[in-house]
């Protein structure tokens, strides 16, 4: 790993490195997991550049340096859309469908997607690389399965590929900008879950020790550490709160089918081409005995019904393929809904087990606090009895002569007296405090 970051440093302004790193085993096809790209025809270092990975359909992947506004008109999108990519400012997970293209900010993985490459922001974490690596496995992995294929399997294959061209895509087939996507939510749910994991190890002997030595530092780590999942727990409800927005909005689905959109504008593209086509020859073959009043009504009226016909059955096959689509995109949505509400629902656990613990400190402190209160009392009502020996004393220490204090055994009766009375009002205090339940003797 610390080869393959040395290689990701800033490339030349001349043309970009090539990533050639010994620890990610090659392709199938022999390709290097990063390959260079010649960028020449860009702007000078220092002038907006900035560092993405390339990756194409065929799993292919170089680093190119270009402008954001190269960005922006080459995948069609706002600037404010390039600004949730922004290495330098901190945003929530978002998942914006556009005309052409997909903007993906999911924890670490940012890139943009769109139906022919994804964009990715150029990055030394592991998490972008790994991200990087897996999509070039699963596409070479792709194209390899549809090379070698059984004999058995040849005509299944044909007509999931006939399909595909016609837009009726089966169901074990996704396009490439949800396959792109698949990996990226994949990426942020196993980091995310990952995270929570660790938390949790973490947590649980850390509250068991609190809950058995309630000390200044045990405290202050379970603080550190509630401040942590309370930031987590943002984190994956954020996540889950954009797939769950993704799957009840049928029209953000549809949007972010990409491949089917950019089939049916060159569909209607090359069908525009064949009417102006048959249109010019139609009016070539026209012969001059043919009034010239009643051949442009008879065209018009040509091109306006073909017109037709070819824009239902554009609708009808674009309704029908988006209802497809937002089928498979919302069942790819929902298997991922599933594990990052998992993830919630662990550290929704957790939090829980953390307030139960509290709960129960904050029992035990009131115990403690009650047997404080109780003995205060005690030492209350004990001080009271020693203050009446006190007061016995002071009357007797007044200076006025009583035949009494020529007894011998006087000192002794006053002690026994005030004793006993003391001990008995003593004993009264005990049973008043017992009797309305102040203390539980």
């Amino acid at each position: 790993m610390a080869e393959l970051k040395e290689r990701l440093l800033p490339p030349k302004p001349a043309s970009a490195i090539n990533l050639r790193d010994s620890s990610f085993r090659p392709s199938a096809s022999g390709r290097q997991p990063f390959q260079g790209v010649d960028v020449l025809g860009l702007k000078k270092r220092g002038q907006g550049l900035r560092s993405w990975i390339r990756v194409d359909v065929s799993g292919n992947s170089q680093i190119i340096e270009v402008d954001k506004f190269s960005i922006m008109r080459r995948c069609d999108l706002p600037a404010r859309d390039l600004r949730l990519l922004d290495p330098l400012f901190v945003y929530p997970s978002t998942i914006l469908g556009r005309e052409k293209a997909i903007v993906v900010n999911l924890e670490q993985i940012r890139c943009i997607i769109t139906a022919d490459e994804v964009l990715l922001l150029n990055s030394l974490d592991s998490y972008v690389l790994q991200y990087v690596v897996e999509l070039q496995r699963r596409l070479t992995a792709a194209g390899v399965n549809e090379v070698w294929q059984s004999e058995g399997d040849t005509n299944r294959r044909r007509s999931r590929n006939f399909d595909n061209v016609f837009g009726n895509t089966s169901p074990d087939y996704l396009p490439f900008e949800f396959r792109a996507l698949e990996v990226a939510l994949e990426a942020a749910c196993t980091f995310l879950d990952s995270q929570a994991a660790e938390l949790e190890i973490e947590a649980y002997p850390l509250l068991d020790e609190l809950t058995s030595k309630i000390s200044t530092l045990n405290l202050e780590r379970v603080r550190r550490l509630k401040s942590r999942l309370v930031a987590l727990t943002r984190r994956v409800q954020k996540v889950r709160d954009e797939i769950e927005q993704l799957m009840d909005d049928d029209g953000d689905m549809a949007e972010m089918y990409l491949t089917e959109k950019k089939s049916r504008m060159e569909a209607s593209f090359y069908g525009d081409q064949s009417v102006l086509g048959y249109r010019s020859n139609d009016i070539q073959s026209i012969s001059a005995p043919v009034s010239p009043v009643s051949s442009p009504p008879d065209t018009r009226k040509l091109e306006k019904s073909l017109s037709i016909a070819r824009s239902r059955h554009e609708s009808m096959r674009s309704s029908d393929s988006t209802t497809d689509s937002v089928e498979e995109l919302e069942m790819l949505l929902e298997a991922y809904f599933v594990v990052i509400d998992s993830t919630l629902n662990k550290l929704t656990s957790l939090k829980e087990y953390i307030d139960d613990t509290e709960d129960f400190i904050n029992i035990q402190l009131d115990n403690v606090r009650n047997q404080l209160i109780q003995f205060e009392l005690l030492l209350t009502t004990a001080t009271f009895v020693v203050a009446i020996f006190g007061v016995v004393a002071g009357i007797f220490g007044m200076n006025f002569a009583i035949p009494f204090f020529d007894e011998p055994a006087a000192f002794k009766w006053v002690l026994i007296i005030t004793g006993v009375c003391g001990i008995i009002i003593f004993c009264a205090f005990v049973w008043f405090f017992k009797y309305r339940r102040l203390m539980p003797l």
